[in-house]
């Protein structure tokens, strides 16, 4: 009976564990202030949102206009090339979903051609040079976060660029993430991607 018990808290301590590192967020200890944005460091409005494509690509839409609607940005950066590749780019969609939920389109950049998460922060990279931005927020998945964000800072590293984490739950991500087959695979993939990444250099 101990060893079971034994395994389920290995099992337990490892999916914890996974969990919190696969998503940071650089607003865990903030002050609530109804969600929006305050003077203390780490916490005020950054320069832009930063959102890429994938996985369930609403949810992370959704999440970076609630936070542009609270204040934490003047506007919002989605990169994402295109899913049916005779439709509109990821990015695209991603502006008009954005401008349905009451964001202006003078607010909204968009870089259509990225097709993995490391062009996602090469090709950002561009529209962050070319606009003067330095301080940007991270919108994507919470199992996708870390990856993403060692790419982008990987990218902007002699640039200045100021990082910060915003992930977000959704169809494919949650509490409960572990209890499905989907959960593991996507955290099981993140981590061995983020382990090439480290022998990679990065």
């Amino acid at each position: 009976m101990k060893w079971v018990i034994g395994i389920i808290t290995l099992f337990a301590v490892m999916a914890f564990g996974l969990g919190i590192f696969l998503q940071p967020s650089s607003f865990t200890l903030c002050p609530h202030n109804n969600g929006k944005p305050v003077t203390r460091e780490g916490c005020a409005a950054a320069e832009a949102l930063v959102v890429v494509s994938g996985g369930d690509t609403p949810a992370r839409t959704k999440k970076a206009v609630e936070m542009y609607k609270n204040g934490w940005a003047p506007r919002i950066i989605f990169s994402g090339a295109a899913a049916d590749k005779e439709g509109l780019s990821n990015a695209a969609a991603m502006r008009l979903d954005a401008m349905n939920q009451g964001v202006p389109a003078g607010d909204i950049l968009i870089e259509e051609f990225s097709e993995n998460t490391s062009e996602n922060a090469e090709r950002t990279r561009e529209l962050l040079s070319r606009y003067d931005i330095h301080d940007i927020i991270l919108v994507t998945s919470g199992y996708h976060q870390r990856r993403a964000n060692m790419e982008f800072a990987a990218y902007t590293a002699g640039d200045g660029v100021v990082i910060r984490n915003a992930p977000t739950n959704d169809r494919d991500w949650g509490w409960w993430w572990w209890l499905t087959p989907r959960g593991w695979y996507l955290a099981l993939s993140e981590f061995g991607k983020i382990i090439a990444l480290k022998i990679g250099g990065f």
